[in-house]
């Protein structure tokens, strides 16, 4: 999996000499391929808006990519936020869903990295880079600049909060390992769960998904009880990596990012689309083919779209927050 401290980047990824001339071939003005037939997409962005691109790495054999959260939805449905590069800082800036007017800048940071809303949608966790270190904070969803920090010291990211409300569950990176931590937000304490990343929150508060390098560093998806200490891989595979877990409203679908081979000859070339399966990791389902990266994906608050970031659509494979619908049966 990528390591966390890396810059955003803007632009095409970065590409070795050996797959370069593929990514060439790549023709990003298409908004979508046959493959996905029967799913409407929906640009909900502009240039103007300067919208964050997590960056990916390729290699001949490999692909790596910053698996952080950097889109999520307003529990009301209204507004979708994201991260923005602007002015050589990276900030939190709401969109109206509807209107898809000018955007609101939310935060006042130098580099902010990853981002959750509360469940009551008045607040939103963050992490920045400060220095040499991550640190976690809690500002308003929704007016002022007064950031409460939570954590400090630490290399901490990937902020989300539990569904009452009550901790914040970020990832801690420290020498040679990665953990999941929590904040009480009452009780002002931290406590220390279990080896992961990307960790995802269910409707069960003593239940959690997370993110785990395997054997063969392909990132895989993990349920892990909080309670009783069972801990479980749910979505493996050999040679596809799966990141950032998203659970759906109902329940019943977790929304991921998979690396999938494209066959260019005697060559294969990495790429990142979305996938889905059931709560229980059985069912998995590829939903974007695009040969241009999808990545950070994330429900509206009903469970009938998915928004997540894209160079689709765009002549110079610019980042943009796209929509497609969810209609699996």
């Amino acid at each position: 999996m990528k390591n966390l401290f890396i810059s955003f980047c803007l632009s095409i990824i970065c590409l070795s000499l050996s797959i370069t001339s593929i990514a060439q071939s790549v023709d990003y003005s298409v908004v979508s391929v046959p493959e996905e037939s029967g799913l409407d997409f929906m640009m909900m962005t502009s240039s103007n808006d300067y919208v964050c691109m997590p960056q990916v790495s390729r290699t001949r054999n490999n692909i790596t990519w910053l698996t952080n959260k950097i889109i999520d939805v307003s529990p009301d449905g209204l507004s979708i936020a994201y991260l923005s590069y602007r002015n050589n800082t990276s900030n939190i800036f709401l969109k109206d869903i509807q209107r898809r007017g000018a955007s609101v800048q939310r935060t006042n940071r130098k580099a902010v990295l990853d981002f959750a809303y509360s469940p009551d949608g008045r607040f939103i966790t963050f992490s920045e880079t400060v220095g040499k270190t991550n640190v976690v904070f809690q500002t308003n969803a929704t007016g002022g600049f007064v950031c409460r920090q939570i954590t400090t010291g630490s290399r901490d990211y990937s902020p989300i909060y539990s569904k009452d409300g009550k901790r914040v569950f970020f990832a801690r990176q420290e020498v040679g390992s990665t953990s999941i931590w929590s904040y009480d937000v009452e009780g002002n304490y931290l406590s220390n769960y279990t080896s992961g990343m990307n960790p995802c929150t269910t409707d069960d508060v003593d239940v959690m998904l997370c993110v785990r390098s395997n054997a063969y560093g392909k990132g895989e998806i993990w349920r892990v009880n909080l309670n009783t200490g069972v801990e479980e891989c749910i979505l493996s595979d050999v040679e596809k990596s799966f990141s950032t877990p998203s659970v759906s409203p109902d329940g019943e679908w977790i929304l991921v990012v998979g690396s999938t081979p494209l066959h260019a000859g005697d060559m294969v070339y990495w790429n990142t689309d979305i996938y889905v399966c059931r709560i229980d990791g059985t069912r998995l389902l590829q939903l974007t083919y695009h040969a241009a990266d999808d990545l950070s994906p994330e429900w509206s608050s009903d469970g009938k779209y998915i928004y997540f970031i894209s160079q689709r659509g765009s002549q110079d494979a610019a980042a943009n927050i796209w929509r497609m619908n969810f209609n699996v049966l």
